[in-house]
Order: structure tokens, then C-alpha cells, then sequence
């Protein structure tokens, strides 16, 4: 049975790149849109299996698309497509509930294969960065830096600090409320004798711990 994608990317070259890459497989575009505002709708019309989804899409978030486009089609998984390895981008991914993150420089193999396990509900592919990323995250351990003693979920939390996340997407990421975030928040910069999130950034990556 073939994999119906839906491709949300602003650039005309990639999109009918990716065509190309598609051909001969058993992956079929069902749909393609160059915004975030016309993926949803899109989305939601065709049920995609997967829906590759481009980071950097002009005048729009792609992580808060990532939600709308799962409300939209439950049954569908997100994987974004970037040109940007970037560790912010990837833990955001995570936090709005992508199911994988690649590279625009994979191969053809490499894209085939993620999507396939997307659409299979299998874990994120082995070229994506998803799961690096997230064997970072769900690390649970106390950790010591800095003359400084953490429990394991503020290890967690202060990692997440350090690669950019928001409350909100840190309580998404780690399946705990808001309130509990920020409770650790506060202890983390009580513990470390800091003013704000901004130093706990910088304390965190001086001390090789984002």
C-alpha cells in the first residue's frame, strides 16, 4: 500500500525535488502547499500519512504548525525537513511532537527510509536527528557541575533551558505540567545563585551540560 505525503515547503526546487526523490517508491505526494496557514486545511482534507514539514517557512512557526497539523490529522506523523542542524530546532521538534527531523543533505535512501518508518509508527530513522536529540533529553540522572549538586529532572530541565526551549514546550517535552517547569526553574537558579533563565543558559553550555 503505498505512503501518502503531504510536503509543506516555501522553496518551489525542493518541492519538486522531492518529487523526484519519491519517484520509482512507494511513497506518493498527495498534496503540496508553500505555508503553514494552507497545511492545515490541506492536512486535515487529505489525511496524509506523513507530512514532511520545512522548518524555516516564510512568516510562520513551523514548530506551532507541528500541533495544529496533528490536531488536524491525528493519524498523521511529522517529520521535518531542514537544511539546519541545529540542536534548538531539534529539541523544539520534539517538544511540539514531530516524529522525526532530517537533514535536507540525506540521501535519497536515508529520506525514503524515514519517511517509511514514519508512516509505519516506527522509531525516528537512524539518519534523523530525532533520535540523538532525544536520547539527550530522556537522560534522567543527578549530575554535579560547577560545585553544584542537580537531580535528574533538573539535570533535565537545565539542559532544556540551555537549548532554548519555553516553558511550555519544556513541560511538552518532558509530559509534566507548567508549574512543575517553572518550580524547577526557580530552584535551578536559587541552586546556581543566578538572576534568570539567560544565565542558566550560559552556565549550562560554559559547563558542557546543553
Amino acid at each position: 500500500m503505498a505512503i501518502s505525503v503531504l510536503i509543506v515547503d516555501d522553496h518551489d526546487v525542493v518541492r519538486h525535488g522531492l518529487t523526484s526523490a519519491f519517484k520509482d517508491s512507494n511513497i506518493r505526494i498527495c498534496g503540496e502547499v508553500s505555508s503553514a496557514a494552507d497545511a492545515v486545511p490541506k492536512a486535515r482534507r487529505l489525511s496524509p500519512d506523513v507530512v514532511l514539514l520545512d522548518v524555516m517557512l516564510d512568516g510562520a512557526d513551523s514548530f506551532e504548525a507541528i500541533k495544529r497539523l496533528r490536531s488536524a490529522a491525528p493519524k498523521a506523523r511529522v517529520v521535518m525537513f531542514s537544511a539546519f542542524d541545529n540542536p534548538t530546532y531539534v529539541a523544539r521538534a520534539v517538544s511540539a511532537g514531530a516524529h522525526d527531523y532530517l537533514l535536507k543533505s540525506s540521501t535519497r535512501a536515508e529520506l525514503i527510509a524515514a519517511v517509511t518508518s514514519a508512516a509505519e509508527g516506527g522509531t525516528p530513522s537512524r539518519s534523523g536527528e530525532m533520535r540523538r536529540m532525544t536520547g539527550r533529553m530522556v537522560k534522567r540522572e543527578a549530575m554535579q557541575a560547577g560545585g553544584v549538586q542537580f537531580t535528574a529532572r533538573e539535570g533535565q530541565v537545565l539542559r532544556l533551558v540551555a537549548m532554548g526551549l519555553s516553558n511550555q514546550e519544556i513541560a511538552d517535552a518532558l509530559e509534566i505540567s507548567i508549574e512543575t517547569v517553572k518550580e524547577h526553574v526557580q530552584n535551578l537558579l536559587r541552586k546556581m545563585s543566578l538572576r534568570d533563565r539567560a544565565q542558566a543558559a550560559l552556565w549550562a553550555i560554559r559547563h558542557d551540560l546543553a
